[in-house]
């Protein structure tokens, strides 16, 4: 069962998730984030940054209610990162969580103290020359997975909540275990290393599920001095519980997954040696743990409360042997095949990388460099269209090469009335030699800014506006548009001066027509009028005179 998973609709292709993946353990798909389980050290950091809450923790609150329901008894190992988190002490948070019908509530310090003595006898046998914590299940993960040739050094001995569950089991006879801390890793641990540990929650759960019982927790706090192993959840916790007698030993505590790779990278390298190193992959440790609830996300304070909480002497618990906590790692191979170089080559051009000084390595994408980004679409885990320079750079080209060869004069201007862009065609509408001329000045200088004004303050639109523009002895059909997305204004210019012309021309011509026909049917009418006048009669006198005629020839 996968401890993270993806809501699809939530995913807007944002990238920040790969950004913030230590080991890039996600691909992209059709624009969607996938995690890639083989690659993943469950540190939780896609859950963290995801802006859309597109990441989800499974949920183990009902696998738990099946387990209160079974009748056997189930108790709670409780992360010792709780009193930061709740800023309460165990009492309190006993009786709350027994409330919801679990047997009883005990913390996880109690494991970490037998671990931290196991580590103790580890530096004193001197038989390694490095020393790695096996605590934290996310940088088990990240040497299992991606530092194989550091395996040797990992401490072959159980987390403390294995150890805890399992003493929990081994002193109350068919009990369940249930975990709750700020971790998605320990989710993991627990499917991987079965019968141990039979389900974890996180605060987060258990801040939902007590709320929805109702159950408020009551604001006390409790001390123990035999509870020094409480500082473990803190950036080198571990080492504060023990006792350093070995001074062969260089004593670190790393904490943060980025620091974590680059001591890892040192140690396959032989930089370093006869080192006992405390190893947790979150910043400020566990009390940094991504379910830690975000309104307590202040390493100072709550390394203060731990610090105030925590006691001086261990815990009294009893040492199992050796071989009852011990824990065997193996190697995750991965399944990825690293591309040639040609195939590499390749890709970068096909990302416009056409030489080594076009490789911006920006970061944008969520890879460090070009080249590894390159790799990463070679194997399948990202797209070209990743590169965002890479798309503005073709969006830009394709827009302007839009904007240069369509024929109308095309202006952008901002709601200032300054202008932002301009194309050839209204370049040379404008009498202008080059964009640089106006670019950056108000329109004013080149038209008559009130349809302008008019299109911002009311928003309405002119469309084709044919008017003479004089001081460029030109006629342009005008369009403005105002856009209030993204708060611009587009003027388009249709240059119909030539159209114009030819109306002129064309009624001119018309005119000339009308006149000749007046003048020529003014012209016939003399004429006719004068033969009428030397005939010495009028048209209808002349009818009358041939009717006559006519009706004198019939009678004849």
């Amino acid at each position: 069962m996968e401890c993270l998973t993806l809501k699809k609709s939530n995913c807007k292709n944002c990238y920040k998730c790969i950004r913030h993946c230590p080991v890039k353990s996600i691909r992209f798909s059709g624009n969607q984030a996938y995690i890639i389980g083989d690659e993943c050290i469950m540190c939780g950091q896609c859950f963290v940054v995801c802006p859309q809450n597109a990441k989800q923790i499974v949920d183990e609150t009902e696998k738990v209610k099946v387990l209160l329901q079974s009748g056997a008894p189930v108790v709670v190992s409780l992360a010792p990162s709780f009193v930061a988190n709740y800023e309460v002490g165990i009492e309190a948070m006993r009786e709350a969580i027994k409330k919801l019908g679990f047997y009883d509530v005990e913390e996880t310090a109690i494991g970490a103290t037998i671990v931290k003595r196991e580590y103790e006898r580890l530096v004193k046998d001197e038989e390694r020359d490095i020393i790695i914590t096996s605590c934290c299940h996310s940088v088990n993960l990240l040497i299992q997975k991606h530092f194989p040739r550091c395996l040797p050094y990992l401490a072959d001995i159980m987390s403390p909540m294995q150890v805890h569950c399992k003493d929990i089991k081994k002193r109350i006879p068919n009990a369940k275990t249930v975990f709750i801390g700020p971790c998605v890793a320990k989710k993991d641990e627990a499917q991987q290393y079965k019968g141990i540990v039979d389900a974890v929650l996180t605060f987060d759960e258990l801040t939902a599920w007590l709320k929805a019982e109702n159950i408020t927790l009551e604001k006390k706090t409790d001390s123990n001095e035999n509870s020094r192993a409480r500082f473990f959840p803190t950036t080198g916790g571990i080492l504060k519980t023990m006792d350093k007698k070995n001074p062969k030993y260089v004593y670190m505590a790393i904490d943060g997954a980025e620091n974590c790779i680059a001591a890892l990278r040192d140690i396959e390298k032989g930089n370093l040696h006869h080192c006992f190193i405390e190893m947790s992959a979150c910043a400020g440790s566990c009390i940094g743990g991504p379910v830690m609830e975000k309104h307590h996300r202040s390493p100072v304070r709550d390394f203060a409360v731990i610090s105030r909480y925590a006691g001086k002497k261990d815990f009294l618990v009893e040492q199992p042997s050796r071989a009852e906590i011990r824990k065997d790692f193996e190697i995750i191979e991965q399944r990825l095949r690293e591309p040639t170089e040609e195939e590499i080559l390749d890709t970068l051009r096909q990302m416009g990388k056409m030489k080594p000084s076009d490789e911006l390595n920006c970061g944008s994408c969520g890879y460090n460099t070009c080249r590894e980004k390159a790799i990463a679409i070679c194997q399948g885990k990202a797209e070209i269209s990743m590169c965002l320079p890479f798309l503005k750079e073709k969006a830009e080209n394709f827009s302007d090469t839009i904007a240069r060869n369509i024929p109308n004069g095309l202006i952008v201007l901002n709601e200032k009335l300054e202008v932002q862009q301009i194309n050839n065609a209204a370049l040379k509408i404008l009498n202008l030699r080059r964009a640089s001329d106006i670019l950056g000045d108000q329109i004013v200088r080149v038209l008559d800014p009130g349809d302008f004004l008019t299109v911002l303050t009311e928003g309405t639109g002119i469309r084709d506006k044919r008017e003479y523009l004089a001081e460029y002895k030109k006629y342009v059909e005008k369009t403005i548009i105002y856009d209030k997305e993204y708060r611009q204004i587009l003027c388009i210019l249709r240059d119909v001066t030539e159209e114009e012309n030819q109306r002129a021309r064309k009624e001119s011509i018309t005119h000339q027509t009308i006149e000749i026909a007046d003048k020529v049917v003014d012209k016939q009418m003399r004429i006719v009028q004068e033969i009428a006048s030397l005939l010495g009669e009028t048209v209808a006198e002349t009818k009358i005179a041939l009717t006559k005629l006519k009706e004198s020839i019939t009678n004849e």
